[in-house]
C-alpha cells in the first residue's frame, strides 16, 4: 500500500511543479494536434495499401436475372451441339446465374504505377508533416512557457514594488501626521499604490491564462506551477550560407520538393491515357432455367456450367482535347509546385534572418535594459533621500520609483524576449524537438 502511494505521488509530482521538458514530452504524447497528424499518416498508409492492392484486380461474386421475349439456351452453343441431342438441349424465357468473375488489369499505360509511386510520396509527406506539427508543438508550448516564467518575475517584482510603495505610505503618513508633509503628498502615494495592486492583478490574471493554454496545446488536465530555467543571454553568430545549405534537410523544404516529385508523377499518369488499356476478365458460374413450353421437357428446370476468360482492349483514338488538357493542368501543376519550392527557400532565409536579428535585438536590449535599471535604482535611492531631507516633492520620488519598477520590468521582459527568440530560431531550423 506504501509503495502504491509513493508511485502516486511520483507520477502526479510533474503536474504540480511542471519542468518545460516534461510538459512537451506530454504533450507529443497527448496532444491532439499530434494524434490528428498520426491520423493523417494512417490514412495515407491505408489509401497506399488501397492503390497497391488495386493492380491484383477484384474477385466479385454475381448473379442476375433475365428475361427474354424468345427462349434461350442456358449455355452458348454450337449448332452442331444443338443437332446431335436437340430434345436434351434446356431453352429457357427466365434466365438465373450465380458465378465468380475476376477481372485485373494487364496494362494501364502506367497509370496504376504512377499512382502507388503518388501514394509513397504522399506517405513521405504526412511524415515530414508530422515532425512540422512536433515542432510547431513543442515551439508553442516553450514560447507560452517562458511568458509565464516571465510573469512570474513581473508579479514577484511587483509585489516588491507595491511593499515598498505600503512602506512609504507609511513613512509619509506618520510625516503628515507631524505635519512635516502636506496631506497631498500620501494621497499621491495611495494612487500609485492602488495602480499598483490593479497591475497586480492582472498580471496574475495573465498567468492563468498561459497556463490554460499550455493545457489545451498539451493535452494535460491540470499544470500546477511552472519550474524556471536558466537564461543567460550572450551574443550568438549564426552563419546565413551554411544554415541555407543544409535547407533540404528541413520538413518544410522536403515538402516543397515532395509536390514537384508528386506533380512530375501526375505529368507521367496523365501521358497514360495515351496508351491502349488492356484487362482480363474471367467467369466461372451456373445458368438456371425453367424450360419453357415449346420444349419437350416444359417446366422442367434445368441448369448449364459456364466459364468464359477474355481479355479486353480498349484505345481512345480521339475524345475531343480531354486528355491533351489534362496533360497541360498536370504541366501547370507542377510549374506551380516549383514556384512554391523556391517561395520556401526565399521564406526561409528571410525567416532565419529575421530570428537573427530578433536574437541580437533581445540581448542589445537586456544589456541596455541591465544598464538603466542599475541606474534607476540608484536614481530611486537619492530622490528617497532628497524627498525626507525636503530637497525633492513627493512627484520626483514616485517618478524615480516607476522608472525603477518600469526600467525592472523591462530587463525582465528583454531576457525572456531572447529565450523566445532562440526558440524561434529552432523551431525554423527544426531542431526544437529532440530527436
Amino acid at each position: 500500500m506504501f509503495k502504491q502511494i509513493v508511485l502516486m505521488l511520483m507520477i502526479q509530482l510533474p503536474l504540480y511543479s511542471t519542468t518545460l521538458e516534461y510538459i512537451t514530452t506530454y504533450a507529443l504524447k497527448h496532444s491532439t494536434v499530434i494524434e490528428k497528424s498520426k491520423a493523417n499518416i494512417e490514412l495515407n498508409r491505408l489509401k497506399h495499401k488501397q492503390v497497391n492492392a488495386s493492380k491484383f484486380g477484384e474477385i466479385d461474386l454475381v448473379g442476375s436475372y433475365t428475361h427474354y421475349n424468345h427462349p434461350r439456351t442456358l449455355a452458348p452453343m454450337t449448332p452442331a451441339d444443338m443437332a446431335s441431342n436437340p430434345q436434351g438441349v434446356a431453352t429457357t424465357k427466365d434466365m438465373y446465374s450465380t458465378g465468380i468473375r475476376y477481372s485485373v488489369p494487364l496494362f494501364t499505360g502506367f497509370a496504376m504505377t504512377k499512382d502507388i509511386e503518388i501514394a509513397n510520396l504522399s506517405m513521405a509527406m504526412a511524415n515530414s508533416k508530422l515532425d512540422l506539427s512536433r515542432e510547431q508543438l513543442v515551439y508553442n508550448l516553450r514560447s507560452i512557457y517562458v511568458s509565464v516564467l516571465s510573469l512570474y518575475e513581473l508579479r514577484d517584482a511587483q509585489k516588491s514594488h507595491i511593499k515598498a510603495l505600503k512602506s512609504l505610505e507609511r513613512v509619509v503618513s506618520e510625516s503628515v501626521k507631524l505635519g512635516k508633509k502636506a496631506p497631498i503628498d500620501l494621497l499621491k502615494v495611495q494612487r500609485d499604490l492602488y495602480d499598483a495592486i490593479a497591475i497586480l492583478d492582472d498580471i496574475k490574471s495573465n498567468i492563468s491564462k498561459g497556463i490554460a493554454s499550455m493545457e489545451a496545446l498539451s493535452g494535460a488536465d491540470k499544470i500546477g506551477s511552472l519550474k524556471s530555467i536558466k537564461i543567460r543571454p550572450k551574443k550568438v553568430r549564426y552563419s546565413i550560407s551554411k544554415l541555407l545549405h543544409k535547407a533540404n534537410g528541413l520538413n518544410k523544404i522536403k515538402i516543397a520538393q515532395y509536390n514537384i516529385k508528386k506533380a512530375s508523377k501526375m505529368i507521367e499518369k496523365s501521358k497514360a491515357s495515351y496508351y491502349p488499356q488492356v484487362a482480363l476478365d474471367s467467369y466461372y458460374g451456373y445458368s438456371y432455367g425453367e424450360n419453357d413450353p415449346t420444349n419437350p421437357k416444359a417446366g422442367e428446370w434445368a441448369d448449364e456450367k459456364n466459364y468464359q476468360v477474355a481479355i479486353n482492349a480498349k484505345w481512345d483514338l480521339y475524345d475531343f482535347g480531354k486528355r491533351d488538357a489534362s496533360l497541360e493542368v498536370a504541366k501547370i501543376s507542377k510549374l506551380q509546385a516549383k514556384y512554391e519550392n523556391k517561395q520556401a527557400l526565399l521564406d526561409l532565409k528571410k525567416s532565419i534572418i529575421e530570428a537573427r536579428a530578433d536574437i541580437n535585438n533581445a540581448y542589445a536590449q537586456y544589456i541596455a535594459s541591465t544598464k538603466q535599471y542599475k541606474l534607476a535604482k540608484h536614481s530611486q535611492k537619492i530622490e528617497y533621500a532628497r524627498y525626507k531631507s525636503g530637497a525633492s516633492s513627493i512627484n520626483d520620488l514616485l517618478y524615480a520609483k516607476a522608472q525603477s519598477m518600469l526600467s525592472r520590468a523591462k530587463l525582465i521582459q528583454s531576457k525572456y524576449n531572447y529565450q523566445k527568440a532562440k526558440y524561434y530560431m529552432d523551431y525554423i531550423l527544426e531542431s526544437g524537438v529532440k530527436r
